[in-house]
């Protein structure tokens, strides 16, 4: 309706022209203007029906193969995303598991070191313990010894004191429990 209200007013405007004096172009008694005018409504026709049943089809076909276009790239795009998705939840997940696994194993290894080395820590406290037991052993006999050592020698220097000093000579038996006495008291202090 509103197409043909236009058309209406442009058809009246140039009687409308035509009566005010103002438009010689569309003066229409002249009969070259009626001839322009006729022979541009059949090019306006001829081209509507060459736009209408050739032009447009054509230019349809090609905004349609377009639609179908970018709607296959979208399509496309939709599915390389989801895989992509799920090659990155694939990823993580194995990203995941490893770090889990190699946190196990360090762990593993972590635990195994400190068990060898508890291992070689008490084999060696035990190989320094029977040292030590074996050396206590050496020195007491050692110790020993030198007591036995001691013993003949701390009379015979006590005899030869006494017999400087007082003259006389006191017998073995006493002078061997008097060495004995003053061994005993150095080895308890």
């Amino acid at each position: 309706m509103r197409r043909f209200s236009t058309a209406l007013l442009l058809a009246l405007a140039p009687t409308a022209a035509l009566a005010e004096g103002t438009m010689p172009q569309m003066n229409f008694s002249n009969p070259l203007t009626f001839d322009q005018v006729g022979w541009m409504a059949v090019i306006l026709v001829v081209l509507y029906l060459l736009l209408s049943r050739w032009g447009l089809p054509q230019m349809g076909k090609v905004l349609e193969n377009r639609a179908a276009v970018i709607a296959r790239d979208l399509a496309a795009a939709r599915a390389a995303k989801q895989e992509a998705d799920r090659a990155v939840a694939l990823l993580t997940a194995t990203l995941s598991t490893a770090r889990s696994n190699a946190q196990a194993e360090v762990a593993k290894a972590v635990a195994n070191a400190k068990a060898e080395a508890a291992d070689k820590a008490a084999e060696l406290n035990a190989k320094l313990e029977a040292k030590l037991a074996e050396s206590e052993v050496r020195i007491d006999a050692a110790r020993a010894a030198a007591m036995a050592a001691i013993r003949p020698v701390a009379a015979e220097a006590a005899s030869d004191i006494l017999l400087k000093l007082t003259g006389s000579v006191p017998g073995q038996g006493e002078l061997a429990q008097r060495v004995d006495d003053a061994l005993a008291a150095r080895k308890a202090a």
